[in-house]
């Protein structure tokens, strides 16, 4: 089975109702990103996810300039 969804202009998308349902997502819920060898898996976060995310959240807002998209939004 697969499903699609679309980019917005901001480089977000749906995550499909199947998908949701089959990971039991829900609004606010965690989800990683699993990058190998050019393929990507999607998972619900844990809360150990959740903790690393936050954690980072305060060291990347230097990156949240028009500037810094412009320059790195193709990568």
């Amino acid at each position: 089975m697969s499903e699609t969804s679309r980019l917005t202009s901001k480089y977000q998308a749906t995550i499909p109702e199947r998908v949701r349902k089959a990971l039991r997502l829900h609004a606010g819920d965690i989800v990683v990103y699993e990058i190998d060898d050019g393929k990507v898996s999607l998972r619900k976060g844990t809360p150990v996810d959740a903790a690393f995310s936050q954690a980072l959240e305060g060291t990347l807002e230097e990156w949240l300039g028009e500037a810094d998209e412009e320059a790195y939004g193709d990568l």
